[in-house]
């Protein structure tokens, strides 16, 4: 056998069987007693249709993980690359379209592959436990939406890696790592005006005591506001969320409305500390220079299994091609991404804590802060007591027991 074909049937193996492995121990190590923590937050009811939850997800996920799995391995091993690439080969000429065309249908055959799970988990899933707001309307119009858009990223990103792999000679790979890393950078400054909006409405925060508490808070922390914002996530869950995103005069503050309706003023202004938190101790500038790390690291990688004949006669492919090359890699970086995104996670979870710190020093209203984590806990149904090996593999937020339990120690501290 093709030894790049053994590996890579052995990697999709191993990640199968780690996935069921780990999802199977989360769900065994759930707690079925409430932890005392939440006692008076959840009643006895609500607490075991989570646990409810919890087994409902997880068996649809390894459906869905095995059916994706196996269609993938059928579809390597009948050759099925190689009719995509004997298609789009007939239909354009030149490396950049042909390139576009396989990539683009290889692309929407994985999301066709993943829509009939998606509706299933929005309309049956999420729909019997009471989250589910989305209409079939807005559910096709973001579907549309999410195709037109990634088609024009994923179109760009594209050519401009196969003409570097093509024109620019030994140092292509770096680049590629620079134009991919500077197309990412504008990317994150234009998705609160551009990207966002296609998809949610922003409000402004209406003038009244939450706002004055954010203003308040904001100018204690010398952070200025570029815009607190109110997003219309109920039309599509119930569930609550905050986010800060942007750069510059660009970066926003949204808080969900299901957020807002469900908790006080102290409360979403301990959330927005947090939020504030990350960009004070630097959190994003440390994600982003670990992405653009690993993103070098790729590129580099990347160079050295180029046109590789043995790599696609492994996938049976009658030609040898750049952006052939460039999907067939991502097979073989799969180990090698899993172990990035395990050290991403972990420091991750490390600057969760640091702006739950930054919040209880700075906001002092550790109890407050306590209640809203609690109370979006609740809302989201979130797992109280997951498996340890799922929190490392999987977490980019620490367990919710984990991060109160920090924070009663800070609050000592206070």
């Amino acid at each position: 056998m093709n030894m790049y074909l053994a590996f890579i049937l052995f990697i999709l193996l191993v990640e199968y069987v780690l996935t069921l492995i780990v999802e199977v121990l989360n769900v065994k190590h759930a707690s079925p007693t409430l932890p005392e923590e939440f006692a008076g937050v959840y009643d006895a009811g609500k607490y075991s249709e989570s646990q409810n939850y919890l087994k409902d997800t997880t068996r649809f996920s390894l459906i869905r993980e095995t059916v994706v799995t196996l269609v993938t391995v059928s579809f390597i091993l009948a050759g099925g690359f190689n009719l995509v690439d004997q298609f789009a080969r007939r239909l354009v000429h030149g490396p950049i379209p042909t390139g576009l065309i396989f990539s683009g249908i290889l692309t929407l055959v994985s999301y066709l592959l993943g829509l009939p799970f998606s509706v299933y988990r929005t309309f049956v899933i999420e729909a019997k436990y009471g989250f589910n707001k989305t209409t079939v309307k807005t559910f096709v119009s973001d579907i549309i939406k999410s195709l037109l858009l990634g088609g024009l990223i994923g179109s760009i990103l594209m050519t401009g890696i196969i003409w570097f792999f093509l024109r620019a000679g030994s140092f292509a790979w770096a680049y590629c790592w620079l134009a991919v890393m500077a197309f990412q950078l504008f990317l994150a400054f234009i998705a609160p005006v551009v990207i966002l909006p296609l998809f949610n409405k922003f409000i402004p925060l209406e003038e009244g005591e939450l706002k004055t508490a954010i203003e308040t808070y904001a100018r204690s922390q010398r952070f200025a506001l570029r815009g607190i914002f109110k997003m219309d996530a109920s039309r599509r869950s119930t569930k609550s969320n905050a986010f800060f995103v942007g750069f510059g005069r660009f970066r926003r503050i949204a808080l969900f409305d299901t957020l807002i309706q469900k908790h006080t003023t102290s409360e979403l202004v301990s959330v927005l500390a947090h939020e504030i938190g990350h960009y004070k101790k630097k959190h994003f500038i440390k994600a982003l220079a670990l992405s653009f790390i690993t993103t070098g690291l790729m590129f580099f990688v990347l160079q050295f299994f180029l046109n590789n004949q043995k790599l696609f006669d492994a996938f049976r492919m009658q030609y040898i091609s750049i952006y052939g090359s460039i999907v067939f890699f991502s097979f073989l970086y799969s180990p090698i991404n899993m172990i990035l995104a395990i050290l991403h996670n972990i420091m991750s979870r490390h600057h969760e804590y640091e702006a739950d710190a930054f919040t209880i020093s700075t906001y002092q209203q550790p109890e407050a802060f306590i209640s809203a984590l609690k109370k979006l806990s609740v809302a989201n149904f979130s797992n109280l007591t997951p498996h340890p090996l799922k929190v490392f593999l999987d977490y980019t937020h620490p367990p919710v027991l984990k991060r109160i339990e920090a924070i009663r120690e800070k609050k000592t501290d206070v």
